[in-house]
């Protein structure tokens, strides 16, 4: 039987000249019974805080200064001494997995800085590089066969990457110990080093290296050169990334230098020989931090190439978003980008928000003002009178013109924080990023207001300016509220598909948040309807003011910015049409399996399905239009009690079908008809399609396999007189008639995130 309590510890034994140890434990104990319940004794000069951290002494977890018998506070390793070749590499390959783990949100306390040769490049605090060394007393010649200036050199550059990195990354948008940590815990991590000392230390070092190489075994000095070459490629990669006016290739080849030399470190490792006493976390102890001593972090070699791998692939990936063609291809290529599983880590993510963001001008070219007028243009406006650039040479007031421009700049000014902060919020992690929008669409609703009142404004002005060119009877066409409300149902539908992806959702909510992401998606392609439909009109309309016949082409100009709108609009048709038709064919499929009794809903003592359903759209609760469902509808359509369950799984299989039609259409656009960046985007964009292909293929597999066993099994309840209701239930038990077993994929295990297709498979 095991004890209740564990034994105590022994007393600490105490022996040092001068010290006489006195046991208090039995006076201290028979002190404590005179208290009364409640009562403390207080000491003016012993307060909380002293109190607090008297409980940490002597807990290694909390106490810094916790030492074993025998052990010494500070680390005693002599970075003079020297070391094998093997060992240089071992040791190098060390910080390489360290400052993988940094990159992946570790603190510099726990990776980087617990390398005692590191420390001691920084303390004392080096003035120039000539003081960046181990030691700083005057240098004795160096030894024969060592290696240890490839060490200074790698060292050195490593410390002045992550300052680099360090910076970039307080420049943007991150969370700090969720994303990444930032702390350098007061080391200054060569900050005040020139970049080019840095690296010519680094070209030295490998000059050196080669000159050198018959003195060592040829296969280790090509591994350490390797690694210095990565080091060198990796402050290349860092000072080509704040140039943002160059479309050429030049800004991804360090990356693509560094891809290529990962592979041939990562088959060089074996040769490598560890040093772990050369890192330690006493080193901890030294640090300007109030947290208490954590370990290091152990990344394996194996997983830190794999990381690597991927890091210098986003890298030289990200730096596609230069090649800007619209708005329409840039939004795709942030939600791809971020939607690659694993998802590219933070360091790369604050690149992009870099390129896209930094000093306000738009990817180092465009203005905030090109890029919204693009983007109304494209999706609700082509050739629209708003956005004529000679309306702002107008200074009379009472100018149709002058009230055109201006009322178009209150527009800009109003909408340019919340359209920047959307795209940077889809550059954060999948949580974060669906987190914040959940509070961004409660911004665009009141923009949508905002906008409203902007756009009565300007109707008076834009019929004179048009002199009917775009007016007819009907009402009057309100673009820029539409641009609004599209782009704030398609965050509503992010929100509501990135809970998907993260498995906000229960198995048996799924049948629901598909019904409510069908509501969404079909308000879109409705809404996308009547914009395609005007702008088919505004095109008719322009030809008969310029008095042009039907088979004859507007301006060049004119007719590339109709031509591009009308083909982002088909896109757009296209993925609300698919979306719609895929959603409602899930939530039928799960409405099944929940009917028949394959998916059952866990106990909940606490819980009501009007509570759940409240706590689902919460973050759409606010929002004026579209109306939420009340419960009873919400219910209703989710159970579909008229519905006989053939019918549920009929029309069900139709959508699923409708769905992999659409998709089929989508994976034969062009990249042009994609709106993607480049090749490598529309590839992406193919590959994104192709899974959702995928995923309708599965969708109608399980509707099918689901038909088939409930008609097995309808036949077997008709053989023994039984009946069924409308809902196809009839108080018959299917689940165990049907013989099938309900497989809900986990995140990743699907062909697509988005869409959770059940497994059925027959149990015998």
């Amino acid at each position: 039987m095991q004890p209740l309590e564990p034994p105590m510890p022994p007393p600490p034994n105490i022996s040092h000249p001068g010290i006489m140890t006195i046991d208090i434990t039995d006076r201290f104990a028979s002190a404590i019974k005179t208290l009364s319940l409640g009562e403390i004794v207080k000491d003016e000069h012993f307060a909380l805080f002293e109190s607090v951290s008297a409980l940490e002494i002597m807990d290694r977890k909390m106490d810094s200064g916790a030492l074993d018998e025998g052990e010494s506070l500070d680390e005693e390793y002599d970075v003079t001494r020297g070391l094998l070749p093997e060992e240089i590499l071992g040791i190098i390959d060390q910080l390489l997995s360290l400052e993988m783990a940094w990159h992946l949100g570790y603190p510099l306390s726990q990776t980087v800085l617990t390398s005692v040769y590191v420390e001691a490049l920084m303390n004392p605090l080096p003035a120039t590089i000539e003081d960046v060394n181990f030691t700083r007393t005057p240098p004795n010649p160096p030894e024969k066969g060592s290696l240890l200036f490839v060490l200074r050199a790698y060292c050195a550059g490593l410390l002045k990457a992550c300052f680099l990195v360090n910076e970039c990354m307080k420049e943007e948008l991150y969370y700090e110990e969720e994303d990444f940590v930032t702390n350098t815990y007061e080391r200054n991590l060569l900050s005040h080093i020139p970049m080019l000392d840095v690296k010519g230390l680094l070209r030295n070092a490998a000059t050196e290296l080669r000159a050198s190489r018959d003195e060592f075994p040829p296969e280790i000095c090509t591994a350490l050169e390797a690694r210095l070459e990565l080091r060198i490629a990796f402050l290349e990669a860092i000072d080509l990334s704040v140039i943002r006016n160059d479309i050429t290739d030049a800004p991804k080849s360090p990356w693509i230098e560094m891809r290529r030399l990962i592979d041939d470190i990562e088959k060089q490792h074996g040769l490598a020989k560890p040093v772990p006493e050369a890192f330690s976390t006493k080193l901890q102890r030294r640090l300007a931090s109030t947290m208490p001593p954590r370990p290091m972090v152990k990344l394996s070699f194996e997983e830190c190439v794999t990381h690597f791998k991927r890091f210098f692939e986003n890298g030289s990936e990200v730096i596609d978003v230069l090649q800007y063609t619209d708005p329409q291809s840039l939004l795709n290529f942030i939600l791809l980008f971020q939607a690659q599983k694993p998802q590219p880590l933070v360091y790369i993510r604050t690149i992009l928000q870099n390129l896209l963001f930094k000093d306000m001008v738009v990817l180092g070219r465009f203005s905030i003002r090109q890029l919204l007028d693009h983007d109304v243009s494209l999706s609700v406006l082509p050739c629209g009178p708003h956005f004529d650039r000679s309306f702002d040479d107008i200074e009379l007031p009472i100018d149709p013109r002058h009230r055109v421009a201006s009322s178009m700049e209150v527009f800009r000014q109003r909408v340019a924080d919340p359209y920047l902060d959307l795209l940077r919020i889809l550059c954060q992690n999948r949580c974060r990023a669906r987190r914040i929008l959940c509070h961004q669409i409660q911004e665009w609703d009141l923009l949508e207001a905002d906008v409203g009142e902007i756009e009565e404004r300007l109707q008076e002005p834009l019929n004179a300016i048009s002199q009917g060119a775009y007016q007819g009877n009907e009402p009057p066409y309100l673009p820029l509220s539409s641009w609004v409300y599209l782009c704030r149902l398609r965050q509503m539908e992010w929100i509501v598909q990135l809970g998907f992806e993260l498995r906000v959702y229960q198995p048996d909510e799924l049948a629901g948040m598909y019904y409510f992401l069908k509501r969404l998606a079909s308000l879109r392609a409705q809404h996308t309807d009547q914009v395609k439909q005007t702008t088919a009109l505004r095109e008719k309309r322009a030809k008969q003011h310029l008095k042009l016949r039907d088979d004859e082409p507007l301006p060049a100009d004119a007719a590339h910015e109709f031509r591009r709108s009308k083909t982002h609009l088909r896109l757009t048709m296209l993925d609300a049409a698919c979306t719609w038709e895929f959603a409602d064919g899930l939530s039928l499929l799960h409405i099944a399996l929940l009917r028949l009794g394959l998916v059952k809903p866990p106990p909940r003592p606490y819980s009501t399905d009007a509570l759940r359903y409240e706590l689902r759209m919460r973050p759409f609760a606010r929002v004026s239009y579209p109306h939420l469902p009340t419960y009873d509808e919400f219910k209703a359509q989710t159970e579909l009690p008229d519905m006989p369950t053939p019918e549920v799984l009929r029309v069900a299989a139709a959508a699923v079908a409708a769905a992999r039609k659409g998709f089929e259409a989508c994976v034969h656009l062009k990249q042009e008809e994609a709106f993607a960046i480049n090749a490598a985007a529309h590839a992406r964009w193919v590959g994104n399609v192709k899974d959702c292909l995928r995923s309708t293929i599965a969708a109608g597999v399980a509707i099918s396999t689901l038909k088939r066993a409930y008609e097995r099994a309808v036949e077997g309840v008709e053989g023994e007189g039984k009946g069924e209701d409308a809902a196809g239930a009839g108080g018959v038990d299917y689940a165990e008639l049907l013989n099938l077993k309900v497989e809900i994929p986990e995140p990743g295990d699907g062909y697509h995130d988005w869409w959770i297709v059940p497994r059925l498979t027959r149990l015998h």
